[in-house]
């Protein structure tokens, strides 16, 4: 049995009509999942692949979580949901989440939105005993001092994380988490596109270089936090971040190794290429 095979399972990406979402969102296509994006536009034509959006095979939904009646009348078009990605986002620049409106903006994107979404799906996802993945960010634990709301909301998202992954295990639904570090998508253009921010950046990440939406599909994120590989996997938080914050070892080297003669992974902090 393939415990990466998705054929016929069915997929909510959140925010999945471009970044990492979108490609967290290819990645179950490709595994054989029927999977559903929302997005903010009206069509599935507003989006371009230059935005980041790759749309073909992916069943389209126009559902704003800021405005409550959208989300209140979807229907969703599958009697259970096997996996739940929540990934929609919000960061502004410029210091504008120093302006209070802004700030509670972004609050209600990155947070608030992520626990309505959750119970707006918590039946469908019993019904299939199935998994929530939350993407929160590194900044959740490191100062961003540009963006108040911002961390704070990521933070947030790492709390009710571990919430609800406690609190809906009796249910049958695990609820794991993501937290990337700086990934090329539009929302990140801001440093992306300044050279001298962007080398700055650079400095702080051993690996030399940033993210890429197709770095998170292949690796122990989505697809396996979903699986029934990681069926006693709860209320965790995964980084991918390039090495963005030191890294730390809970294991020794001989330790490492009884467990790579077990077949089992290395702790994500022990995880060899963080230390090297």
């Amino acid at each position: 049995m393939n415990e990466l095979d998705f054929t016929g399972k069915h997929v909510l990406v959140i925010g999945g009509s471009s970044g990492i979402g979108n490609g967290i969102a290819r990645a179950f296509l490709a595994r054989g999942a029927i999977v559903h994006v929302w997005g903010t536009r009206e069509r599935k034509e507003d989006y371009a692949p230059e935005e980041g959006s790759m749309l073909e095979g992916l069943h389209y939904h126009k559902v704003d979580v800021l405005r409550s009646e959208e989300l209140a009348a979807y229907e969703p078009p599958f009697e259970s949901l096997d996996v739940l990605v929540q990934s929609q986002g919000l960061v502004l620049y410029r210091r504008a989440e120093f302006n209070l409106t802004e700030f509670r903006r972004v609050i209600e994107t990155n947070l608030n939105s992520v626990m309505a979404c959750a119970m707006k799906f918590h039946g469908l996802l019993a019904a299939a005993r199935g998994t929530m993945i939350i993407l929160s960010s590194v900044a959740a634990f490191l100062a961003t001092k540009g963006n108040p709301a911002y961390n704070a909301s990521k933070a947030g998202v790492l709390g009710l994380t571990r919430s609800l992954g406690q609190a809906w295990a009796a249910d049958g639904i695990r609820v794991n988490g993501i937290a990337p570090g700086l990934v090329e998508t539009k929302l990140t253009r801001v440093t992306t596109d300044d050279q001298s921010r962007l080398a700055a950046t650079l400095q702080r990440i051993p690996l030399g270089r940033i993210g890429t939406v197709g770095d998170f599909p292949p690796t122990w994120s989505a697809r396996p936090l979903s699986s029934m590989e990681a069926d006693f996997c709860d209320g965790r938080s995964q980084d991918e971040h390039g090495v963005h914050r030191a890294a730390r070892r809970c294991c020794p080297p001989e330790q490492l190794d009884q467990r790579a003669r077990a077949g089992r992974r290395p702790h994500n902090e022990c995880h060899p290429a963080r230390w090297r």
